[in-house]
């Protein structure tokens, strides 16, 4: 009996030791956690799941490097603080990289992978009033609304003298409060706007091309220091070569990503 009783207890200490070693050797899984904001065609939602080209390429290098990969919807004022605190890990969601916040070149604020989208900000009003205007003088006395903290808000308070400015919570918001009639024009990314404007509910809408901003450029934006950001441009240069990236911006219909090689950002 009492030889029974020490194999049982043998065998108990046995199995917990196994157990605690194997513990010790499950690797640890690594996350990531992407900041983002809602707007097609870079992320939104279809059929109750997040996609878009930011989206997919997002997961498509970070499972690549290895990590289980997240999505937090942020407010993109707070995006600095989401990222300081380390609430997200980066910034990915058509993030101009050669503009500024608050005066401040925004790479002084973060990290900047290479560039990997071109894009513009532009000005959407009713077919009526566009029909009407050749310059920003036009705008004068009339309501313009933009994502407060976006390079949009910057190019609208800068550019247009004399409108009245709006703040909106986010793109999608200024845009929807044009339809509402809350305000007369919008500033946008041209991404957003192309998928968006005249169609749909915003089929009575346009981009005034006269007005648009210079060019600008997408990049992802990490912590100051991180590792992260040369890891990531690898994987970039990579998908730029096996053809991936060219993949997800067909899936999407995006024409100008920067789909060949980044040498000349190097």
């Amino acid at each position: 009996m009492k030889k029974s009783r020490i194999l049982v207890i043998a065998l108990a200490m046995v199995l917990a030791l196994s157990a605690v070693v194997f513990a010790g050797c499950k690797k640890e899984e690594k996350v990531i956690t992407v900041g983002y904001t809602i707007y097609a065609p870079m992320n939104f939602m279809e059929n109750g799941e997040l996609v878009g080209f930011d989206t997919d390429l997002a997961k498509a290098v970070f499972e690549e490097l290895g990590y289980k990969v997240l999505f937090k919807e942020i407010q993109w004022e707070q995006k600095y603080t989401e990222l300081e605190a380390g609430t997200i890990s980066c910034i990915w969601n058509g993030f101009t990289s050669n503009g500024e916040d608050d005066g401040k070149a925004r790479s002084e604020y973060v990290d900047f992978s290479y560039n990997y989208m071109i894009n513009k900000q532009v000005v959407v009003a009713s077919n009526e009033l566009a029909a009407t205007v050749t310059s920003a003088d036009d705008l004068k006395e009339k309501v313009g609304s933009a994502e407060k903290g976006s390079i949009g808000y910057g190019y609208l308070t800068d550019s247009f003298e004399g409108a009245l400015v709006k703040d909106a919570t986010s793109q999608l918001s200024a845009l929807q409060d044009l339809k509402m009639g809350g305000c007369q024009f919008v500033v946008l990314d041209e991404q957003l706007a192309k998928a968006y404007v005249g169609t749909g509910d915003y089929a009575d809408f346009t981009i005034i091309d006269a007005l648009s901003s210079d060019i600008e450029y997408y990049a992802i934006g990490f912590k100051k220091g991180s590792d992260l950001t040369a890891k990531v441009n690898e994987t970039l240069e990579k998908f730029a070569g096996n053809g991936k990236l060219e993949e997800i911006a067909k899936k999407y219909a995006v024409e100008n990503a920067i789909i060949k090689d980044f040498s000349d950002q190097k």
